[in-house]
């Protein structure tokens, strides 16, 4: 099996296309931001956390990603 080297993406994506769920109110909390201002990929990363690591989805991943997470198949029990 052949190791995984990840790639910083965190410059790639412009600061002012962050966005938060309106619920996360004014101090960020365990919220995810989306940043969808580079084409064909969106970027999510930790609110608290705007310097550390980015997961990058694909525009393919991007949708699948969100009926999954819409229909609480990553909810914790």
């Amino acid at each position: 099996m052949g190791s995984y080297e990840p790639v910083v993406f965190t410059n790639v994506f412009p600061a002012r296309g962050w966005r938060a769920a309106g619920r996360c109110g004014p101090n960020g909390g365990n919220c995810v931001e989306v940043n969808l201002d580079v084409l064909g990929l969106v970027g999510l990363r930790d609110s608290k956390s705007s310097t550390g690591r980015v997961i990058v989805l694909d525009g393919g991943g991007w949708f699948p990603f969100l009926d999954a997470t819409k229909s609480g198949r990553f909810d914790l029990e």
